[in-house]
C-alpha cells in the first residue's frame, strides 16, 4: 500500500480545532493515518505543500445533478449549451456540456477543479430513484448520494390520515432502503398534492389536502419523528411551503415549530426569509434578523443558504406550484413534470439582474445568513445549485463573505433601496479561512452525520484540497493546486489527473417488514398495479457506503 505525506501544509481542519497550523498530512489506503513510528518507514510519494492552505475535500449537501427534472432542465436550454464552454475530451476525461445544468461527465469535473470531493442532490422522487443511480454512476470523481422525495407520497398520506405512526415509520425506513438513499425529503409538503388534484396550493400549515383531510403541520411532525426514531444521520430535509412568496418568514417560522423538538434542516433558507405582502411586492424585504434569532436559539434546527448570484440560470424544483408561479412573472419557457403518487416538479430558465430591487434582495439576505449566524456549525454554503445560481459561483461567494470591500462595490452597482430591506450594508464582518473550512466542509459533513468528511483526523477520507495563498480570494478557490480523493491526486493546477469513480453514499435503516405486506396491498387495491419490491440492481453500482443503520 502506497504511504503518502502532505508535507509542511497550513491546516484548516476545524473539526479537529487545528487553525492554520503548520502540519503533515499521513495518507496510506484511501485514509488518513498516524505518521508511522518505524524509522526506518518514508513515505512513498511525498506533496509540498509547504506555503499553501491544506483543508478537507468540500462537500456540497443541497445540489440538483440528477434525476428527471435535471434531465429536462437540461434539454430546456440548448442556447445555454451553446454559449458555455464545454469539457473537452482527453486521454482521461469524456466531453461534456456545461452551462447552468451540465452533463454528468462535466458537473463530476467540475465540482473536483473547485475542490469538492461529495455532493447529494436534494430531490429524487423513488419511482426514478434506479435511473438517478445511473446518473451518478455516470458522475465521476465525486462521492455522492441523494435524500428522496416523501412530501406529497399518498401512502405516507394515508398512514398519517388513518394515525399509523409505526406504519409511516417502517414505509420511510422501506423506501430509503429500496431506493438506496440517504435520508426524507419534504418539499412544500402538502402543497404539490393540492395543485396536481385541485390547481390550488397549500398556502399554511393547517391548509387541507385533497382527498386526505390531513395538513402539512402533521406531514412535517410525522417525517421528522419518523426519521429521529429510524435514527437516521441526517434529519428531515425540509422545502418549507410558500417558497418566494413575500411574507413567506412566518411560515418558515412555523415549519420550525411544527419539528416540536425533532431534528430538522431547513433548506435553501434564503428563499424562506421574505418579509412584505404576498399581493404588494413593493414591501418585498428581508426577515433575516428574526429567522437567525430562532434558528440559534434551537438547536435541532440547521440550515443551508441557496445564495442567489447574478445572471442566467435554470430553476427547477419538486415544487410544482412555485414552478409555475415563476413562469407566469418571467413569462419565460415552462415544464411541469408529474409523477404519480408521489411528487411534481416545474422547470423554468430564470436571469437574477443587478439591477432588479427584488433580485437584490434575493442577493443580500443570502450574504445576511453567512453574516448574522454567530454559530458557523450551523450553517452550509449552497446555491440551491442552479437555481440561485450554479455551484461554480462558490468561489465568488467565498470572497465576498472574507471583505467587506468586495461587498461594497457589489452594493454600490444594485439600487439603493436595498439598503432599507436588508441589513446588509451594516455588516462589517469578514469570514477567517477557518469559517470558510466549516461551512464549504466541517459543518455540511457534521450534518450529514458524515464522520469520515469534512475533516483530516485519523481515520477520515482522504479527500484533501491544497490551495496556494491569493489577496484575491475569488481566485483562490477557483484554482487550487491539489485535489485529492481517496489519497489520489484527481486535480493538479486546473487539469483533471484521474478519472476515478466516487461512491454511493446511502443508509440502510431497519424497520418491521410486516408494514410491507400492508404497502403492497393498500398499493394493489387503491391503485389496480402489481406491486413488486424493486430495488436498485446491485449489478449495476460501483463501490458504495453505508452511512448508520
Amino acid at each position: 500500500m502506497t504511504l503518502t505525506c502532505i508535507t509542511n501544509g497550513i491546516l484548516q481542519d476545524p473539526a479537529n480545532d487545528i487553525d492554520g497550523e503548520v502540519r503533515n498530512v499521513w495518507i496510506e489506503d484511501g485514509r488518513v493515518v498516524n505518521a508511522p513510528t518505524d524509522p526506518g518507514r518514508r513515505a512513498d510519494k511525498t506533496i509540498d505543500a509547504t506555503g499553501m492552505v491544506v483543508m478537507p475535500g468540500g462537500v456540497d449537501m443541497h445540489c440538483h445533478i440528477a434525476g428527471p427534472k435535471v434531465n429536462v432542465a437540461r434539454k430546456m436550454m440548448p442556447d445555454d449549451k451553446r454559449t458555455a464552454e464545454p469539457v473537452r475530451r482527453t486521454a482521461l476525461t469524456r466531453s461534456g456540456t456545461t452551462g447552468s445544468v451540465p452533463s454528468t461527465f462535466a458537473t463530476g469535473y467540475l465540482y473536483a477543479g473547485l475542490g469538492y470531493t461529495t455532493a447529494f442532490d436534494a430531490a429524487i422522487p423513488p419511482l426514478l430513484a434506479r435511473h438517478a443511480h445511473e446518473e451518478l454512476e455516470d458522475t465521476p470523481i465525486i462521492d455522492k448520494g441523494f435524500y428522496v422525495l416523501m412530501g406529497n407520497n399518498h401512502y405516507l398520506m394515508k398512514q398519517l390520515q388513518e394515525n399509523e405512526p409505526e406504519r409511516l415509520k417502517s414505509y420511510v425506513g422501506w423506501l430509503l432502503n429500496s431506493t438506496k438513499g440517504f435520508t426524507a425529503k419534504l418539499v412544500n409538503p402538502g402543497g404539490v398534492e393540492v395543485w396536481k388534484s385541485s390547481g390550488g396550493n397549500a398556502t399554511s400549515l393547517d391548509s387541507t389536502i385533497d382527498h386526505f383531510d390531513i395538513t402539512p403541520r402533521q406531514i412535517i411532525n410525522g417525517v421528522a419523528t419518523a426519521v429521529d426514531e429510524l435514527g437516521l444521520p441526517h434529519p428531515v430535509h425540509i422545502h418549507a411551503n410558500n417558497l418566494g412568496v413575500p411574507g413567506n418568514y412566518n411560515t418558515t417560522l412555523d415549519t420550525m415549530n411544527a419539528l416540536e423538538g425533532h431534528r430538522g434542516h431547513i433548506t435553501h433558507i434564503q428563499f424562506h426569509s421574505y418579509g412584505g405582502d404576498p399581493d404588494d411586492q413593493s414591501t418585498f424585504c428581508s426577515k433575516v434578523p428574526d429567522l437567525v434569532e430562532y434558528v440559534e436559539s434551537h438547536p435541532n434546527i440547521t440550515v443551508d443558504v441557496g445564495q442567489v448570484m447574478f445572471g442566467n440560470t435554470t430553476s427547477m424544483t419538486g415544487d410544482g406550484p412555485l414552478g409555475y408561479f415563476l413562469h407566469k412573472v418571467m413569462g419565460r419557457k415552462w415544464f411541469s413534470g408529474d409523477t404519480e403518487m408521489e411528487t411534481g416538479c416545474g422547470i423554468v430558465p430564470i436571469t437574477y439582474k443587478n439591477k432588479s430591487l427584488v433580485h437584490a434582495i434575493q442577493w443580500a439576505i443570502g450574504l445576511e445568513w453567512y453574516l448574522l449566524m454567530q454559530d458557523p456549525w450551523r450553517i452550509a454554503m449552497s446555491t440551491d445549485h442552479p437555481n440561485g445560481s450554479s455551484f461554480r459561483a462558490y468561489p465568488e461567494i467565498i470572497a465576498l463573505l472574507m471583505s467587506r470591500d468586495r461587498r461594497r462595490e457589489m452594493l454600490a452597482r444594485v439600487p439603493g433601496g436595498l439598503k432599507e430591506r436588508t441589513t446588509l450594508a451594516d455588516l462589517d464582518r469578514e469570514y477567517t479561512l477557518n469559517e470558510i473550512a466549516i461551512i464549504t466542509r466541517a459543518s455540511p459533513a457534521r450534518m450529514l452525520g458524515l464522520k469520515n468528511k469534512g475533516h483530516l483526523g485519523i481515520g477520515a477520507d482522504a479527500d484533501v484540497t491544497i490551495y496556494q495563498p491569493n489577496e484575491d480570494y475569488q481566485r483562490m478557490f477557483e484554482l487550487p493546486r491539489y485535489v485529492i480523493r481517496r489519497g489520489e491526486i484527481v486535480v493538479e493546477d486546473g487539469e483533471i489527473r484521474s478519472n476515478a469513480e466516487g461512491r454511493l453514499l446511502h443508509v440502510a435503516p431497519k424497520y418491521d417488514d410486516g408494514a410491507i405486506d400492508n404497502i403492497r396491498e393498500w398499493f394493489e387495491k387503491n391503485y389496480t398495479i402489481q406491486f413488486r419490491n424493486y430495488p436498485v440492481d446491485e449489478n449495476t453500482l460501483h463501490e458504495r457506503e453505508v452511512i448508520g443503520s
